[in-house]
């Protein structure tokens, strides 16, 4: 079979993840990477035996040779890029958010739909071996309807600064950078229905905690102690057509005791936790019992979590599988997390019908 062409948009830390799985798959030849910075994806493209490098996107789109393409910029340029590479024909595999907004969300599904190529979202969770274990459980109907679930990334001091902490560039703090992630795999596993109301809260109280020396922390190359305009922490309640409910809690610091995440749901005939460790709670026999699947890890693994990401991209661009996350689900996750901003700014519910 031929191998699948691609090129990168990006050379930044997430970028490199998306070139190591790439390097890894034996149906891909990596082709190019594109940053504005030329002289870094000329450094990064040498690193991953690419050997075409580009300081402007546009001219790695106008390769026809390129198949598809990872767009692993700043929030602020998903819609600008994911759109560019749509429209030059080529598959894209953008990362989450699919955009900073409903509108540029839209923009993308609009063009994607005009389009014959395939347009996948980075919720790289999914792809973990826990989720997808739950998912066949829930599908078997083994939990019953999904009526309710807990989603929550809680961290004490975790402000990356930089880009993450510039709202006009990232279009918001905890919520689009991590909350988004544990909001997805919950709906997700309720089998992503349409959501009818939201109501949602946000806090300013901390600010980057920049003072807190005792505690390591992942900091961009960008970092800047003084600069922060994103929310400490986000929390939501959501409701959909069906009936059920998704509550939702997200910070980068908090008073908490530990760092935590966790993602749950609840059925009429069982329930499961996905994480921090995949176990399933059901009745038995008149006895309420906990059943722990027998998988690798219990948990999200990064590398592992890509790898399969970028697997199902390619066998998806070859027609060989399905989407695990396709453009449309990006752009429900994004109405639910602006409903969740819209609803703190007006200090009411948000109706989405």
């Amino acid at each position: 079979m031929t191998k699948l062409r691609i090129g990168v948009i990006g050379a930044g830390s997430i970028a490199q993840i998306h070139l190591e799985s790439y390097k890894n798959n034996a149906d891909v030849e990596l082709v190019a990477v594109s940053d504005i910075n030329h002289e870094r994806a000329r450094a990064v493209a040498d690193s991953f035996g690419a050997p075409d490098a580009y300081g402007d996107p546009h001219e790695m789109l106008a390769d026809p040779s390129i198949d598809a393409v990872s767009v692993c910029t700043w929030n602020n340029s998903h819609a600008t890029w994911a759109i560019a590479a749509i429209e030059a024909g080529k598959h894209v595999l953008v990362e989450k958010p699919i955009a900073r907004t409903l509108a540029e969300a839209l923009e993308i599904q609009k063009v994607a739909e005009a389009h014959d190529v395939v347009v996948q979202v980075g919720f790289v969770r999914r792809h973990a071996p826990n989720c997808q274990v739950l998912k066949t459980f829930i599908d078997a109907g083994d939990l019953g309807e999904i009526y309710y679930a807990k989603a929550s990334c809680i961290r004490r001091n975790g402000n990356p600064g930089g880009w993450f902490a510039d709202k006009e560039i990232a279009g918001g703090g905890p919520l689009l950078d991590i909350g988004v992630h544990v909001l997805d795999l919950a709906w997700y596993l309720m089998g992503s229905p349409k959501a009818v109301a939201v109501s949602g809260s946000v806090a300013h109280r901390l600010g980057n905690r920049a003072h807190i020396t005792t505690m390591p922390r992942y900091q961009v190359a960008d970092y800047d102690p003084t600069k922060n305009s994103v929310e400490d922490l986000a929390s939501a309640m959501i409701r959909f057509e069906n009936g059920a409910t998704l509550m939702l809690d997200c910070s980068y610091s908090l008073h908490a005791t530990k760092d935590s995440i966790e993602v749950s749901v609840y059925g009429d005939k069982g329930g499961a936790d996905l994480e921090p460790s995949l176990q399933i709670a059901t009745e038995m026999h008149d006895s309420v019992v906990n059943i722990t699947p027998q998988i690798a890890s219990g948990t999200f693994e990064f590398g592992g979590g890509f790898a399969n990401e970028i697997k199902n991209f390619v066998d998806t661009c070859q027609g060989r599988a399905e989407s695990v996350a396709p453009a449309w689900h990006g752009v429900e996750v994004v109405r639910l997390l602006e409903a969740i901003y819209r609803s703190a700014e007006e200090g009411r519910e948000i109706s989405l019908v």
